[in-house]
């Protein structure tokens, strides 16, 4: 089956995209979703985190503290590599499990930091990339999360840039401020219609 690895930085709308892919019968394995479960209460990850961050990193319900790793992990690079030593391996067992479940005419593995980690792009088969510009980012990310810009720009700044993205894309799908959802589904339904054939 055809493994589509599905990247683009904050706020380009990927998760929307995949979103269109599953209703049209594929696979989505998202490891961002997974990222959330190995952190949530009883997750598969809280008691790493809690022996490597202490207590104060661990909610009253026993999931991982969010806004406070996320402070701290934005301002010391060194903590978010800590961080990234614990969830990537467990992150990486979890989605090749769930790629190896996999139904559809092909899978999409969604992976915010796809160019960033080096070895996904040579586990799928196509890299595919929602392009947008930095201005266009931020504004999504303030209207659905609250951050204010300079945190936002501290988490782009943890990520690659757009034009790292696009150098190494097979597929690029454009959803900034001058695309309508109708041009974006377009685009989302060309790209499935093409991922369908026979390889």
């Amino acid at each position: 089956m055809r493994k589509i690895g599905l990247t683009g930085g904050i706020g380009s709308g990927k998760s929307y995209v995949a979103d269109l892919w599953q209703q049209w019968g594929a696979t989505v394995v998202d490891t961002d979703q997974i990222a959330h479960q190995l952190t949530a209460p009883n997750g598969a990850a809280i008691a790493s985190i809690r022996q490597q961050f202490g207590d104060e990193m661990i909610t009253e319900s026993g999931a991982m503290d969010r806004k406070r790793m996320r402070d701290l992990v934005f301002h010391d690079a060194s903590q978010r590599i800590r961080l990234q030593n614990i969830l990537h391996p467990m992150i990486r067992d979890f989605t090749f499990r769930e790629v190896e479940q996999a139904q559809g005419c092909y899978v999409v593995v969604v992976v915010p930091l796809l160019i960033e980690s080096g070895s996904w792009a040579s586990y799928v088969d196509r890299v595919c990339v929602v392009d947008c510009d930095e201005d266009t980012q931020i504004a999504r990310v303030m209207q659905r999360s609250g951050l204010t810009p300079a945190q936002i720009r501290r988490i782009m700044d943890t990520q690659a840039t757009r034009q790292q993205r696009l150098a190494v894309a097979d597929d690029v799908i454009v959803n900034d401020a001058q695309t309508s959802l109708e041009q974006l589904k377009e685009q989302a339904q060309q790209l499935h219609n093409q991922w369908c054939k026979p390889v």
